[in-house]
């Protein structure tokens, strides 16, 4: 038994002007191993987000079931942290009381609090930053206060909602070799949204490739490229063979979420 189950999950959105319902996603199945590094690609719109807001229980499915270690997931909890695009930091906190927070939120006596801080702030090496302020550092720095502050209590699954999205490419790919080496010495469970198919095969034990809206699975495409990873690994025609795979498969999907049928329907640049 996978440790977490998405079982013909569905999720419609009321309409009340048009007295209808918009449906977002249609019959997921998943399953996620204990420690596995699951990342999911597809068309903007289709769903990804709101997908992990169904595994955090932010939102609620309107059809199937998501079950976590075999017990039903229905309100948000411990074992599942999310870290946000937009690092979600305090401004007026420090990082180590950015990443004391959701610790100091359970109750977690102070000192126990800042020891378990410092440990997380160390592993995402910034350890020297202790005692900045989130305009004090860089964006990837920031980032990676958020993903301490996720690990810092003990989640057995981690939701990244294209985390590094609001980074430049440089600093995305470095963000991505500094977050395996994370991933591989605390092994929890990852489900990674991104629209970037490179940074889905770089991280990912498999990718998931969703459809168009209604968001539904694809495919599911093992990654069988070694561990670790290092960064030239990008070039290897194995890696590439992957790459052109999962555009291939998307190529259609995001045609059709634009309402494009073919290169010939493609608008004419203006100006040129």
């Amino acid at each position: 038994m996978a440790q977490l189950e998405i079982d013909r999950v569905s999720l419609a959105y009321p309409n009340a002007r048009e007295k209808s319902t918009f449906l977002a996603l249609d019959s997921i199945d998943l399953g996620v191993e204990r420690g596995e590094f699951v990342t999911v690609v597809g068309p903007s719109g289709c769903g990804k987000s709101s997908l992990l807001m169904l595994i955090a229980a932010l939102l609620r499915p309107t059809g199937g079931s998501i079950r976590l270690n075999g017990k039903p997931v229905v309100a948000p909890g411990p074992d599942r942290a999310l870290v946000f695009q937009d690092f979600a930091l305090l401004p007026w906190r420090t990082v180590l009381k950015n990443v004391e927070l959701g610790l100091e939120l359970r109750r977690v006596p102070a000192a126990e609090r800042e020891t378990i801080a410092r440990k997380y702030i160390a592993m995402v090496g910034l350890r020297e930053f202790e005692r900045h302020f989130p305009h004090q550092l860089s964006g990837g720095m920031r980032q990676r206060v958020g993903i301490a502050r996720a690990l810092s209590v003990g989640p057995e699954v981690l939701l990244m909602d294209e985390p590094f999205g609001a980074l430049d490419a440089q600093i995305r790919q470095v963000m991505g070799v500094e977050l395996l080496k994370i991933w591989e010495r605390d092994r929890k469970t990852i489900v990674f949204i991104t629209h970037d198919i490179d940074e889905a095969v770089f991280l990912g034990d498999r990718v998931i490739v969703m459809s168009a809206s209604p968001g539904r699975v694809l495919e599911i495409i093992p990654v069988d490229l070694p561990r670790p990873r290092p960064h030239h690994l990008r070039g290897h025609p194995d890696f590439v063979a992957y790459r052109e795979r999962i555009w291939d498969l998307l190529e259609e999907q995001v045609r059709s979420s634009l309402h494009w049928q073919s290169s010939d329907d493609v608008p004419p640049l203006v100006g040129v």
